[in-house]
């Protein structure tokens, strides 16, 4: 994009588009579903990966499309979805869900009282819970979930023409921010910055880093909705505690400016899906050498 590496006084802005990902509209098409068919791989007989997970249920909470990708899963290879929703997530979600074969419940009037419910329920009727983030003595699905993450690493990789001097990574509860880190690592070692980008009413991570231990935060909510999670994942707080450089937060009306500049410039995109890019229209300064790589993680429809 040399407009947008103009604009931010760079010399080169590389943009990962994950908004058409396997037509789910975001990068978590890959982490719940490849966790489910992970789980498929260990139990399929005879070749019948439709019935592999038949009589299997998968719950789950979302504010957005992480709920997507586990009803995806799930009705690939034959199990049943249900995806826990606060009151605040809007009905065509809901519908989109619905839609895609899982079965939507409303609980609670937040995403933290919404996993608390699905928790329960998982607990009451020995269903899976399929979450995106980890803690003490819940690790094993979400680092699964991570792992279906690489993917996008792997392409960018693959993609780019030459390796960036600096990565941006926004992160909600900092799996895919981690993955991608940890692959990025792996293949370009310690030469490019990774710059992790939060929302100021949630710096979950950042405070997390700060106080060497997992830290809740409390601010109000924020534009940011995917990204307002206010307890990080303890594996993505481990790998970006390693991997990450630098940590930056952003105020909701400096992204929502910036993401109406993408949207004017051809890539529409959500504050959560935009705001890597956000920060560096909002003045991250890298200097005129700096060749950036960012992601798009989702489309500008909400929900």
């Amino acid at each position: 994009m040399p407009g947008l590496a103009r604009r931010a006084g760079v010399d080169r802005v590389s943009v990962k588009d994950e908004r058409p990902r396997m037509g789910l509209g975001s990068f978590k098409a890959l982490g719940a579903a490849h966790a489910i068919a992970r789980a498929a791989a260990e139990t399929v007989e005879g070749g019948d990966w439709a019935r592999a997970l038949e009589g299997h249920v998968f719950v789950t909470a979302s504010a957005g499309n992480h709920g997507l990708s586990v009803a995806a899963g799930a009705r690939v290879f034959g199990a049943r979805a249900v995806v826990f929703l606060a009151r605040t997530v809007p009905d065509s979600f809901a519908a989109a869900l619905a839609a895609k074969g899982a079965e939507p419940v409303r609980a609670g009037a937040t995403y933290e009282e919404s996993m608390e419910a699905a928790e329960k329920v998982a607990t009451d009727n020995g269903w899976t819970l399929l979450s995106d983030s980890s803690w003490p003595g819940y690790t094993d699905w979400p680092r699964r979930v991570m792992e279906g993450y690489l993917q996008m690493a792997a392409e960018a990789v693959g993609q780019i023409a030459a390796p960036p001097t600096h990565v941006l990574l926004q992160a909600g509860v900092g799996g895919m921010a981690a993955a991608v880190a940890a692959h990025l690592r792996l293949v370009w070692g310690d030469a490019p910055r990774i710059v992790i980008i939060e929302p100021a009413t949630a710096p979950a991570l950042l405070d997390s880093i700060r106080g060497e231990r997992v830290v809740t935060s409390r601010g109000p909510p924020s534009c940011m909705g995917r990204l307002d999670c206010k307890t990080p994942s303890l594996i993505a707080l481990a790998g970006l505690s390693r991997d990450a450089d630098q940590f930056v937060t952003l105020a909701d009306d400096e992204v929502e400016e910036a993401i109406r500049t993408l949207a004017a410039g051809g890539l529409e995109t959500s504050p959560s899906g935009g705001a890597g890019l956000a920060a560096l229209l909002c003045g991250l300064k890298l200097g005129p050498e700096a060749r950036v790589l960012a992601f798009v993680t989702e489309g500008a429809v909400d929900g």
